[in-house]
């Protein structure tokens, strides 16, 4: 599992992740993904590259999106694959782990554009 965490801007950080989100994967996220949440910005995880995610995988974005609305802040999913789109959504988290399709659609989904 590779991260690569940018500062977009003041309120926005990306999380870039590719690679299988199983227990290894989600050991080598766990310290830049929590970091990352704590830092009182809204967070967009690029999941184009992800092409497995287990329980634990989940757990980590769950704790991350929890960390980041605990500051006032949002986090959303970008693009990820159909496989794990469908995990996510059965997992029903659509509400702390919302879906989004495009950087535009991201924007709007924390705050920073209008639909």
């Amino acid at each position: 599992m590779e991260i690569v965490v940018l500062d977009v801007s003041p309120q926005i950080k990306r999380v870039t992740l590719a690679g299988k989100l199983d227990i290894l994967g989600a050991e080598q996220i766990a310290l830049p993904l929590a970091t990352a949440a704590g830092a009182r910005t809204n967070i967009v995880i690029d999941m184009t590259r992800v092409d497995f995610i287990a329980s634990i995988g989940i757990r980590h974005l769950v704790m991350a999106a929890k960390a980041v609305s605990r500051n006032a802040g949002r986090l959303v999913l970008l693009d990820p694959t159909p496989m794990v789109t469908e995990v996510l959504i059965v997992s029903g988290l659509q509400g702390l782990l919302p879906i989004v399709r495009s950087e535009e659609e991201a924007m709007v989904a924390i705050g920073l554009s209008r639909p």
